[in-house]
């Protein structure tokens, strides 16, 4: 057998099978993604001290509840346009919030110089599945994960300011 034909040979018997495995394989992980936009329903973010989560949004309801600078609790639709809730569903997949555990709690509930520690607990939505964290502010885990918790909470909180601020004008 020729060198030509070897490499043939080779190629039909090892390189072809495994690029239709990879295809097959690949492809139905796609296709079962547990988290696709296209059924994305709704997500929540629900934040305070850690026996009272009196800040509170709801995408699909449009209901932002918070506590103003003057300590009273004010209650607003905000509503979030598609590309706002695409921004969050794909910032949250960038950062692995499908991977984060859903039980980030700090043991210790002790207040610290008279305030209690800040509970967040976010959730989103879909057709067949929902993923919910909670997260303490000081949770003592991986640094790589609390920066992480701590950046989508900062970017759920920046689009929820910026849909407030389109609204008022």
């Amino acid at each position: 057998m020729s060198t030509r034909a070897k490499k043939v040979f080779l190629f039909l018997t090892i390189m072809v099978p495994f690029l239709f495995y990879c295809v097959y394989y690949y492809g139905r992980m796609l296709k079962n993604a547990p988290y696709k936009f296209t059924e994305f329903k709704s997500f929540t973010i629900q934040f305070g001290s850690t026996d009272s989560l009196v800040n509170k949004y709801d995408s699909e309801t449009g209901t932002y509840q918070f506590l103003n600078n003057h300590d009273s609790l004010v209650t607003k639709t905000v509503g979030l346009n598609k590309n706002d809730l695409l921004y969050l569903h794909r910032k949250a997949a960038d950062l692995g919030f499908w991977d984060f555990p859903s039980d980030e709690r700090s043991r210790d509930t002790v207040k610290y110089n008279g305030v209690k520690p800040v509970r967040f607990i976010i959730a989103f939505n879909y057709q067949r599945k929902s993923k919910k964290v909670i997260f303490d502010a000081r949770y003592a885990g991986d640094p790589k994960l609390i920066d992480a918790n701590k950046q989508l909470i900062k970017e759920i909180q920046h689009v929820l300011a910026d849909a407030e601020e389109k609204q008022k004008k």
